[in-house]
């Protein structure tokens, strides 16, 4: 819920929605271009990307880049998943945290509260190891720690798996914004 406060009263809206958003590298466009050279200051490149706060970075689940297609690869005739397959994919995770969550007003893993990260999202010694690290090397926050397990669970289902798994730990990891 979102309250906006005014001095004739209070009104709630719902809230529940998923951000979906792009930004260049660099003013430019070209700083992780392999074929055209950035013409951007290392000074204004900082200033450009700091436009978002990192507490705004830090609720983001996905950051994912999203390099330039080869013209090879639009003409190829290798095929991929198929929309279908995803489907399904998406379809049975969904099953999955529809079970796990039948208990409880939530829907989706992304939905648990901290104390339900802790009960459901159980990982072994090497994976604790994994994330330690994690969370000393990137300076990683509370709420970084909790999101990082949450999309590890999402990943695990995706993949079909109950238990959360060294390499779905690593593959959230991944999608965390790169330090500068």
């Amino acid at each position: 819920m979102i309250s906006v406060s005014r001095a004739s009263g209070t009104l709630q809206f719902p809230a529940k929605f998923i951000l979906v958003a792009a930004m260049n590298p660099c003013p430019c466009g070209y700083l992780t271009d392999p074929d055209r050279n950035c013409s951007c200051s290392p000074s204004n490149i900082i200033k450009y990307q700091k436009r978002i706060s990192g507490p705004l970075l830090d609720r983001i689940d996905l950051h994912v880049e999203v390099p330039k297609v080869k013209f090879d690869k639009l003409t190829s005739d290798q095929t991929s998943e198929t929309s279908a397959e995803i489907r399904k994919r998406v379809e049975q995770a969904r099953g999955f945290q529809q079970t796990r969550f039948k208990a409880v007003n939530i829907i989706t893993n992304s939905e648990m509260s901290s104390r339900q990260v802790k009960e459901l999202c159980q990982v072994d010694d090497k994976t604790v190891s994994l994330l330690r690290q994690a969370v000393s090397q990137l300076n990683l926050s509370a709420r970084s720690y909790f999101r990082i397990l949450k999309l590890a669970r999402t990943i695990a289902d995706l993949a079909g798996t109950e238990k959360i798994k060294l390499e779905h730990v690593a593959e959230a990891l991944q999608y965390r914004p790169k330090v500068e």
